[in-house]
């Protein structure tokens, strides 16, 4: 079995994410090879999709790019959060992870099958739709504590997108449309779901390059790769780990970047503290007095090592990137401290801002 010691596997999982210097050309090559986009409305610098494309494809990509992608050229989709390559729409449709297979969506989506109807047809004359233009014609209304509580109509289009029923065919502003999945995907045949599952292990592990076969179950995208790749060791940690056998052995160009907060490098926390002993919270949701980094800190990435945070935001209305704090995870040297600069003046050209200190 191969062995890896902790730069091997650092670089190894650093180059699976397109974060080396030998960066990628083309939007859709992108998002095929790491398998995904994570949509997250929070746009304290950028919203997260753009955030991890401008990381990789540096000041060549626009956010209109995207939406190129996925409302006119259709080589990209969205679905339940995630935006994924069109090619591998037969991988994750009708949805993956069992989520509306649950009884107690069943006995809803069962109670409601007329307003499931109702809105399918309402789709099909009319759509594209936003959700609050679909009448709310259900039978039984969804009970929950949380936000979604009544929420009826969001509730069944997210479900019947799940089912492959619906499906997003753009968005005004951060609102979702909805119409029928025949119009915004194209023909595929459905792979049988041992086979999906195996697939997507395997683009997965391609993604992150190094991964453990097991991991307790996370929301939303899986951590773990099954027995996609071959069976390594890392240095100093237990557990069973697998690797990209065609990422091994192969030359590492580093680099710095600035990551968005949601990551695919760093989204595995434990993973994160294991390769590169960096901890890193998202501390959004704490009050301001009890945050370390700040409220959407990006993590620097120098070479193969985490190496600290920039808490940042942006004053739109001034024009500025507005730098709270850059936070030193270890010492910076002055080359160091000159890259993360060089990465701060590129973000802030990007966005089109200039550079405050608060």
């Amino acid at each position: 079995m191969r062995r890896l010691d902790r730069d091997e596997a650092r670089q190894l999982a650093v180059r699976a994410q397109l974060l080396d210097a030998t960066k990628p050309a083309d939007l859709v090559d992108l998002v095929d090879h790491l398998t995904l986009l994570q949509v997250d409305p929070t746009a304290a610098i950028a919203p997260n999709a753009d955030l991890v494309a401008w990381s990789r494809l540096g000041p060549s990509y626009r956010p209109a790019d995207l939406t190129q992608a996925l409302e006119k050229d259709r080589t990209l989709f969205e679905l339940r959060a995630y935006i994924r390559p069109m090619t591998a729409v037969a991988l994750h449709v009708p949805e993956d992870t069992g989520y509306s297979a649950h009884p107690k969506i069943q006995s809803w989506l069962e109670s409601n099958d007329r307003f499931r109807r109702d809105i399918i047809g309402r789709l099909r004359d009319a759509g594209p739709l936003l959700s609050r233009d679909v009448p709310d014609t259900s039978q039984v209304p969804w009970g929950s504590t949380g936000w979604t509580n009544d929420r009826n109509v969001t509730q069944m289009l997210e479900l019947l997108s799940a089912r492959g029923e619906v499906a997003i065919a753009g968005r005004v502003g951060r609102q979702r449309l909805w119409d029928l999945p025949e119009r915004v995907y194209p023909g595929f045949l459905p792979i049988p779901a041992e086979k999906a599952r195996r697939l997507r292990e395997e683009r997965r592990l391609r993604a992150l390059g190094l991964a453990r076969s097991k991991t307790g179950v996370v929301p939303g995208e899986p951590l773990s790769v099954g027995d996609a790749g071959v069976p390594v060791t890392v240095e100093g940690l237990d557990g069973d780990w697998r690797a990209d056998p065609e990422a091994l052995d192969q030359p590492f160009v580093d680099r710095t970047a600035l990551l968005s907060p949601f990551d695919r490098l760093i989204h595995d926390r434990d993973r994160t503290m294991n390769l590169f002993d960096f901890e890193y919270v998202l501390e959004m949701y704490k009050p301001a007095e009890k945050r370390r980094w700040g409220y959407f800190a990006l993590p620097v990435l120098h070479h193969d090592r985490l190496v600290g945070k920039l808490d940042a935001r942006t004053g739109r209305k001034a024009g500025t990137l507005i730098i709270n704090a850059l936070h030193e995870d270890i010492p910076f040297t002055a080359p160091m401290r000159a890259d993360v600069e060089v990465e701060i003046e590129a973000l802030s050209a990007w966005l089109g801002l200039s550079i405050t200190q608060a």
